[in-house]
């Protein structure tokens, strides 16, 4: 994937935190790294699911962020929740992929 599909993480809106993932595999590690804000900030938009669908083409995971939004988690119980979901969809896809 290229870096113009790429997700791009911000804090708010035009302060851009330096991060961003160019792949499902990328974005499980930035998960960790950025701050929680920025997650919230994303999240709470429907930015991830929005970039999963339309880029990723992955409604599955989609729909999953969609559904862990509902649960209205922040800070690092959305950072866990949120690395949870996507690694799980990023292990399924590499498993998948493998057989």
């Amino acid at each position: 994937m290229s870096r113009e599909n790429a997700f791009y993480f911000f804090s708010s809106i035009g302060n851009y935190t330096g991060e961003n993932a160019a792949s499902l595999e990328e974005f499980v590690k930035k998960i960790e790294e950025v701050n929680a804000k920025s997650l919230e900030f994303h999240l709470y938009r429907g930015d991830f699911e929005k970039w999963a669908a339309e880029v990723l083409e992955d409604k599955e995971l989609a729909e999953e962020i969609k559904n862990l939004k509902n649960l209205k988690p922040v800070g690092d119980a959305l950072r866990g929740q949120l690395y949870l979901v996507v690694s799980k969809r990023f292990g399924n896809l590499k498993s998948e992929f493998q057989e």
